[in-house]
C-alpha cells in the first residue's frame, strides 16, 4: 500500500492538476503576440463593417420595396390606410408645436441675426438668397429630420422592437400578414408626407419670426409681402425642386431607419440598446441626406 502511495506521488507520474490550472493561467496571462492582435482587430473592424453594410443594403432594398408597393392598389387594405392615417395624425398633429417652436427659435437666433448683419454690411440685397440657401435649404431639411427622429421615429423603433422581440412580428407572418405592407409602408409613407408639411411650416415659420423681430427693432421697413417676395425670387428653378425634395427624402428615411431598426431587433436586444442604436442611425442619415443634396455634381 504504501509503495502504490509512493509511485503515485513521484514528479511524471500522473499529472497535477493543480499545477495545471496554473500553468493554463499564466499562458492566458502571457502577452499576445503582435500577429494575433493584428488579426483581432482586424476580425473586429471586419464584422463591424459587415453589420453596417448589411443594414445598408436592407434599408436600399426597403426604399425600393416601399416605392413599389405603394403604386400597387390591393397593398392599400384597410388596415393599411388606417396604420397610415394613425401615423400621419400623430406625425403632422403631434409635432406641429415643436416644429413651429423650433422655427420660431430659428427666426430669433438666425434669421433676424442674417437681416441685421447684412443690412449692417450693406448687403441688403443678398438677404433673400442667403436666407434661402442657408435657412431653407439646409438648417430647416436637418431640424426637421432631428425632430422627426426625435419624437415620432424613435416611437416607431420601440413599438416595432418590443413587437419583435416578444414574437408578435412572427404571429404576423404565421397568420399570412405581412409586417411590411401592414407597418413598414404605410409608417414610411405617413413620414414622408409629413416631412414636407412640417418643413413648409418649419421654414414659414423661421422667416416669419425673424421678419418680425427686424421690423420691430428697425432694421427693415418694407411690409412683410414684400419680404416674402423677395425671398422667393431669390430662389432658382432648381430650388422649386431640391427643396421640397430634400424635406420629403428626409421624411422618407427618417421612416424607413426607424422601422427596419425595430423589425431587426434580436432577443438579446431590449430599450437601452435599441434606442441609441435607433438615434444614431436616424442621425447618420439625415446628415448623410443633407450632405448628399448639398453636393454640386
Amino acid at each position: 500500500m504504501s509503495e502504490t502511495n509512493t509511485n503515485q506521488r513521484e514528479p511524471g507520474s500522473d499529472r497535477d492538476p493543480i499545477l495545471e490550472a496554473e500553468n493554463h493561467q499564466q499562458a492566458q496571462r502571457a502577452p499576445l503576440s503582435l500577429k494575433v492582435r493584428i488579426l483581432r482587430r482586424l476580425a473586429w473592424l471586419g464584422r463591424l463593417t459587415r453589420h453596417q453594410l448589411w443594414f445598408f443594403l436592407i434599408m436600399m432594398g426597403a426604399c425600393w420595396g416601399v416605392i413599389f408597393e405603394s403604386f400597387r392598389a390591393h397593398s392599400w387594405r384597410r388596415t393599411v390606410r388606417y396604420e397610415f392615417g394613425v401615423t400621419l395624425n400623430s406625425v403632422i398633429g403631434g409635432g406641429l408645436v415643436a416644429t413651429l417652436f423650433a422655427g420660431t427659435l430659428t427666426g430669433v437666433a438666425a434669421v433676424s441675426q442674417t437681416i441685421y448683419w447684412l443690412g449692417f454690411a450693406g448687403l441688403a440685397k443678398m438677404t433673400g438668397s442667403i436666407l434661402v440657401n442657408v435657412v431653407v435649404r439646409e438648417i430647416a431639411p436637418i431640424l426637421v429630420g432631428i425632430l422627426l427622429l426625435g419624437r415620432n421615429g424613435m416611437l416607431s423603433v420601440t413599438e416595432l422592437g418590443l413587437l419583435t422581440t416578444g414574437g408578435q412580428i412572427r404571429s404576423f407572418q404565421a397568420q399570412g400578414l405581412d409586417p411590411f405592407l401592414l407597418l413598414v409602408m404605410p409608417r414610411t409613407l405617413a413620414f414622408t408626407v409629413g416631412g414636407f408639411t412640417l418643413g413648409i411650416l418649419f421654414s414659414f415659420a423661421a422667416l416669419l419670426t425673424g421678419y418680425i423681430i427686424s421690423r420691430i427693432s428697425g432694421v427693415i421697413t418694407n411690409p412683410v409681402w414684400t419680404f416674402f417676395y423677395d425671398v422667393v425670387t431669390a430662389m432658382s428653378g432648381a430650388d422649386y425642386i431640391i427643396i421640397p425634395l430634400k424635406f420629403i427624402v428626409v421624411g422618407f428615411v427618417v421612416g424607413v431607419g426607424g422601422c427596419l431598426t425595430g423589425l431587426t431587433a434580436t432577443n438579446e436586444d431590449n430599450l437601452r440598446t435599441l434606442l441609441p442604436r435607433g438615434f444614431s442611425r436616424g442621425m447618420l442619415i439625415v446628415m448623410a441626406v443633407s450632405v448628399l443634396f448639398s453636393l454640386d455634381f
